[in-house]
């Protein structure tokens, strides 16, 4: 069990994110502040330093913070869905991404907007968070394939994209051919790019009445392009 002083410190470091998330959505990330943190918090300037080393280490906490939600809200609405109905699978994860994003578009930038001058993510971090959306992909992706309900399509691929195509599904432990980690690979990339012409404003103001009906139609076409058979 946590020590009292244990329990303290992690509600100070949830505090510290949480306050964190609202100076994202109102200074953006270059512009956050560690002694304003501070000063909401109470305490001493110096004193936030025992907690969080720097700002690079807020950004880091806030991306794990942010690539988490994320996660979490995509896992939930997937699982809400039955098992054999992979289409409706993808369906909820899409549609968990853009719910998401449109809620948080602060923390969506962060994530996946301009990088943060003179910051680089430590990948030890934040790659287990941050691949936890393109992880529940692939899982539909693959028991698709498993049951039936999802066709690769027959082209060559080139020599060096095999090899790295092998090793990622090894990673991933898939039982699914290496090719379907291209058609996993092409629609997360596809998925997002769509999520992110909406939410960074990328279409022109008043351009579709219904980005939601336009967003519909994208998801059809990414299942499409995935393989997902259309009475899976």
């Amino acid at each position: 069990m946590p020590t009292p002083r244990e329990l303290a410190r992690a509600r100070t470091e949830a505090e510290i994110v949480r306050l964190g998330r609202e100076q994202l959505a109102t200074v953006g990330p270059a512009n956050l502040s560690l002694r304003a943190i501070a000063r909401d918090l109470g305490i001493v300037s110096s004193a936030i330093y025992r907690y969080v080393r720097s700002r690079e280490e807020l950004l880091t906490l806030l991306i794990i913070d942010g690539y988490t939600s994320l996660g979490e809200e995509v896992e939930q609405a997937v699982a809400a869905v039955p098992e054999r109905d992979h289409r409706g699978k993808f369906f909820a994860l899409g549609r968990a991404v853009r719910g998401w994003a449109l809620a948080e578009p602060a923390r969506y930038g962060l994530l996946y907007g301009t990088p943060v001058p003179g910051y680089d993510a430590p990948g030890e971090r934040t790659t287990g968070p941050g691949t936890r959306v393109v992880v529940a992909l692939a899982g539909i992706a693959e028991q698709a394939w498993c049951d039936g309900a999802l066709t690769l399509p027959q082209r060559d691929v080139p020599a060096q994209l095999g090899r790295d195509l092998a090793v990622v599904t090894e990673q991933l432990q898939l039982s699914a051919p290496p090719e379907l980690i291209r058609q996993v690979a092409l629609v997360w990339a596809a998925l997002f790019g769509c999520v992110s012409f909406e939410v960074f404003g990328q279409y022109g103001q008043g351009t579709f009445a219904d980005p939601g009906a336009l967003f519909e139609e994208q998801l059809g076409q990414l299942a499409q392009l995935l393989g997902l058979t259309a009475d899976a």
